[in-house]
């Protein structure tokens, strides 16, 4: 009897942790599109090697008026092919499509975030600069 109660309790246990560790790691949270200019895109690790990137999102979005903070957007790439096109698109505008998890994997990357696909890429917006003699009337 008591051998059964120690089977079925194992059984719950490994049951339990599976759950747990598919809701941590593999389970969807959020997903969604961040736009900014993409700042880098690198392969890097030590046991697990990942793709890891940085998008820069910019915005008026400050506590005290009249100052523009800028907004870091820290994601991994799993897929190889999408990551070495990312590599090719620094310091453009991209919007790029993310899922959120509630924890990393060390083999899927360093972030909760992982991109999944490129929706829009575009060259960096560029300053306007006007002539001195329009500057005057401004």
């Amino acid at each position: 009897m008591m051998k059964k109660f120690g089977v079925a309790a194992a059984v719950l246990l490994v049951i339990a942790f599976a759950i747990f560790f598919y809701f941590r790691f593999y389970f969807v949270f959020g997903e969604g599109v961040k736009s900014g200019e993409l700042n880098y895109v690198v392969y890097k690790g030590v046991v697990f090697k990942t793709y890891e990137g940085k998008l820069i999102q910019s915005g008026i979005r400050s506590k005290t008026a009249g100052s523009i903070q800028s907004y870091e957007f820290e994601f991994s790439v799993d897929n190889e092919e999408l990551a070495r096109k990312l590599m090719l698109q620094g310091g453009k505008t991209v919007e790029l499509h993310y899922k959120e998890y509630f924890g990393a994997l060390p083999w899927r990357g360093f972030t909760k975030f992982v991109v999944d696909s490129i929706v829009t890429s575009r060259p960096a917006a560029t300053e306007i600069t006007l002539p001195p003699t329009e500057l005057k009337e401004l």
